[in-house]
């Protein structure tokens, strides 16, 4: 199981980024994935999270209305569109998913909202 994300980057506030994460190694379609991410001293966070099907997206309450999970199930890929970003958004971004009961995570991309 490998997961792979991509995206991140330095914006300035009100700007917009959109972070993907590539997975393989199991049958994507079959499992929810998430987005997390970890600011500096701070504790890791789940961000958002959609189900197999792409259904039921839920979010964090500091990004609603900002930032969109999606996937493509033909493409093993989800992705988080993030609108309207802020100083305080910016952290390490990690994809997530389990699977047979085991977490599993990729090296994180950067976000950094700063002017």
């Amino acid at each position: 199981v490998q997961v792979v994300e991509s995206g991140g980057g330095l914006v300035q506030p009100g700007g917009s980024l959109r972070l993907s994460c590539a997975a393989s190694g199991f049958i994507f379609s079959n499992y929810a994935m998430g987005w997390y991410r970890q600011a500096p001293g701070k504790e890791r966070e789940l961000v958002a999270g959609i189900t197999s099907a792409g259904s039921m997206p839920n979010y964090i309450d500091s990004v609603k209305g900002r930032f969109t999970i999606s996937r493509d199930n033909a493409k093993n890929t989800v992705y988080l569109q993030m609108n309207s970003l802020k100083p305080e958004d910016t952290a390490v971004y990690y994809c997530n998913t389990v699977v047979r009961w085991r977490d599993y995570w990729g090296q994180g991309t950067v976000v950094t909202v700063s002017s």
